[in-house]
């Protein structure tokens, strides 16, 4: 029994951190877009695409479409996260319903109207697709945060203040770790929005993959089309597949 229960904690402690799994999908992420380009860069279907699909475009605008989901969506995490913890605390809990209500008038405005509205005040330019990309992503993080952190039942918040623990330390040691999961779907929510909605940077000279999507509906090429298409959807599910990863070590520890 013993020996069992020691071959138990050595297998959950093994479990921990990065596993071999965890690779897996990455891999055949980098294998399929690897794959692809290589195909278009080879074997163009007609001249104009060869002359427009070069390594050069593909490095450059898979970089640039990163930049621009990361940078927004750290904005949008470093904002949207402690905002949300603060409308949970009872000084500002009244004020909630407000805020969200506010950045949920932000979200229903179409994409394009955020730019055309700010492009004129941040001018054309990555400046102008963050700026929409981080409004995009704000709402499933705050609302997330505030849900999972209201949605504790309240016997073990009263519990932790029993034993001696300050708001502080039970929102910190308690409350964010027990919500952690609710917060980073929204965070993984956020992100895979971002990757779509990344898109319409090419629209304001921001670049990224709307650069060769717009390019390939405009000179009807389905190669070019499919590989600015594609590729943002292998963004996604990298993304999404890290955050995930991400997630289950920090629940581990």
């Amino acid at each position: 029994m013993i020996e069992k229960s020691r071959l138990n904690l050595t297998k959950s402690y093994e479990n921990k951190g990065l596993r071999f799994t965890d690779f897996i999908l990455p891999i055949i992420i980098i294998v399929v877009a690897a794959f692809y380009a290589f195909y278009v860069l080879n074997f163009p279907m007609d001249k104009m695409v060869k002359n427009f699909v070069t390594p050069k475009l593909i490095t450059t605008s898979l970089k640039t479409h990163l930049f621009l989901i990361i940078v927004s969506s750290s904005f949008a995490i470093l904002t949207a996260v402690p905002l949300g913890i603060i409308l949970t605390r009872p000084l500002f809990r009244k004020f909630s319903g407000l805020v969200v209500g506010f950045i949920n008038i932000c979200q229903t405005i179409p994409s394009f109207a955020v730019i055309a509205i700010f492009v004129s005040i941040l001018g054309i330019g990555s400046r102008t697709a963050i700026f929409a990309l981080w409004i995009y992503s704000l709402l499933p993080i705050l609302n997330n945060t505030i849900a999972g952190i209201n949605g504790l039942d309240p016997a073990i918040i009263d519990s932790s203040r029993g034993m001696g623990m300050t708001k502080m330390r039970t929102l910190f040691k308690i409350e964010i770790p027990l919500a952690l999961p609710v917060i980073m779907a929204g965070i993984r929510t956020a992100v895979v929005i971002n990757v779509a909605t990344a898109v319409i940077a090419a629209y304001v000279g921001g670049g990224g993959l709307g650069d060769i999507i717009i390019a390939g509906k405009n000179i009807n090429r389905w190669q070019v089309l499919v590989l600015g298409a594609g590729y943002s959807t292998l963004i996604a599910l990298m993304f999404d597949h890290i955050l995930g990863v991400i997630e289950r070590i920090m629940l581990e520890n």
